[in-house]
């Protein structure tokens, strides 16, 4: 059977976008830029874009065109040694997907929530104690029962999600992408516009964005703004390497590269507009500074931007606006995320989509029933930090070195993109992928590294940081090896065009 192939451009384009705007875009940079500097941020955020983001994503689209396959093919085809790193990503991609999916869960509930505003006025604990029932100590042995207020949903996501992905790339995913992504923008508007028409809004855009010039000297603040492009593009964690793969053979990657990169920051920005306007909201009313609302992550979709949405008009309608976009912007990514492990595993055990589909969403649903009971929150925490950390961060710098600087690819590669490409990559794309890169994500890997060494994460006890956090590192290493010492079962994979050295 042949490989599938997107329908259009603006499929791929819309699909590669629709990973990249997650819930981090939403929820991660707004705060992480307000309290790196503000509209000083802007200018390491711009930097980090234009010197890693864009040609990080150029690579991974045309490493996949050209090698046509998903990571793990792709690596291989360059070098037979380098199929580790593929099946690393797969680890990665299946891991994050995982707990993904109980957040979009939350989400779900949230909408229904949102129809009578059933948080009240504690949010707080009206999330932890009254929705998922957190148990008040992390243990490695205790986790409690199933929450079935996160269970079910989880399971709905799921079904959501693998009958998706079950259709294939055209009829799935590129479908669902052209609705989702154009909705989510419509969507976000109507939140954002009502945001910033609300009194006391200036408050919060101007905590935002003004710029606090000093912090450009704090070497912090541009691992910050490095960290946030890497993280927010999805890079290093197979999916754009796999989507690409699906492309015609004479497509712009450069150009399509670029698209992407521009419109998940543009829309990181767009949020940063919403969000802070919302707070400046609050503050007016509450009588505080926007410093003392500020938050990011789980603590301001589920706590913070509830109690803004009690205090607005019509607090049901944009209730329901809100965290549709959050859950809109999540399914696209979680797509992506099972698409990667779905693509690997057709070729290298032989699966047809269907069956591949089948097991690998069936295992992926019961891995992340642990983050549905009372124990999940905590269990969640430190696997998404330690995954991160410690599995995409290495992962990036594996894939450059290796691809650029060991096999030596970066000229084949640069010829391929250019081959169909309006915008030619050249000296720039070798200095900021070739030492500028590398050498931003190594500092990145090693400051977390020495944080997470002298001090626990999170206050939580060793072992379990020990178990979870540390442990699931050396588990997705472990699997990467041995996985990628087993036979291909689809022999196609030795059909490998000829490369211009």
């Amino acid at each position: 059977m042949d490989r599938e192939q997107w329908g259009s451009r603006w499929g791929f384009v819309l699909a590669a976008v629709g990973s990249a705007i997650g819930l981090g875009n939403i929820w991660r940079f707004p705060y992480v830029a307000y309290k790196n500097g503000g509209g000083a941020f802007l200018i390491p955020y711009m930097f980090a874009l234009l010197t890693t983001g864009l040609s990080f994503v150029a690579l991974e689209f045309v490493i996949g065109k050209k090698y046509r396959g998903s990571a793990p093919l792709s690596y291989f085809r360059i070098n037979r040694r380098m199929e580790f790193v593929g099946w690393w990503q797969f680890a990665i991609s299946f891991v994050i997907m995982t707990y993904y999916a109980v957040i979009l869960g939350w989400a779900m509930s949230y909408i229904g929530f949102s129809a009578t505003l059933a948080w009240g006025t504690d949010t707080k604990d009206f999330l932890f104690n009254s929705y998922l029932n957190v148990l008040p100590n992390a243990s490695v042995t205790n986790f409690g029962g199933i929450e079935w207020h996160a269970f079910i949903p989880l399971l709905i996501i799921w079904v959501i999600t693998l009958a998706i992905s079950y259709r294939g790339v055209k009829q799935g995913i590129e479908r669902v992408s052209k609705i989702a992504i154009p909705t989510l923008v419509v969507l976000f508007l109507i939140f954002v516009i009502r945001a910033v028409t609300l009194p006391g809004s200036s408050l919060g855009l101007n905590a935002f964005f003004e710029p606090q010039w000093n912090q450009l000297l704090n070497p912090e603040i541009w691992k910050a703004a490095y960290s946030q492009i890497f993280y927010s593009l999805s890079l290093a964690m197979g999916i754009m390497i796999t989507y690409s793969s699906y492309l015609p053979e004479k497509t712009d990657t450069t150009n399509n590269a670029f698209i992407a990169a521009f419109s998940n920051s543009g829309f990181e920005l767009l949020a940063g507009f919403g969000i802070f306007a919302a707070l400046g909201f609050m503050a007016h009313n509450s009588g505080v500074a926007v410093k003392d609302l500020a938050a990011g992550g789980i603590g301001l979709a589920f706590v913070v931007l509830p109690q803004i949405i009690n205090q607005l008009p019509f607090p049901q309608f944009f209730g329901i606006v809100f965290f549709a976009c959050l859950l809109i912007a999540g399914i696209t990514s979680l797509i992506s995320l099972l698409e990667v492990c779905i693509s690997a595993a057709t070729e290298k055990f032989g699966w047809d989509r269907h069956r591949a589909v089948l097991t690998i969403g069936g295992l992926a649903t019961l891995v992340s029933v642990a983050y549905s009971t009372r124990g999940g929150m905590y269990l969640l925490d430190v696997v998404d930090n330690f995954v991160n950390g410690f599995g995409v961060l290495p992962s990036a710098v594996f894939e450059i070195v290796l691809v650029l600087w060991v096999f030596h690819k970066m000229k084949p590669l640069m010829e391929e993109a250019n081959l169909h490409s309006q915008i030619r990559l050249g000296g720039y794309f070798k200095i900021s992928l070739g030492f500028i890169t590398p050498v931003m994500l190594v500092i990145i890997l090693f400051s977390s590294l020495i944080t997470n060494i002298s001090t626990v994460y999170g206050g939580y006890p060793v072992n379990f940081v020990g178990v979870f956090g540390w442990g699931m590192v050396i588990l997705m290493l472990v699997f990467a090896v041995l996985i990628s010492r087993l036979s291909w079962k689809d022999k196609r994979v030795f059909e490998k065009k000829e490369e211009k050295e």
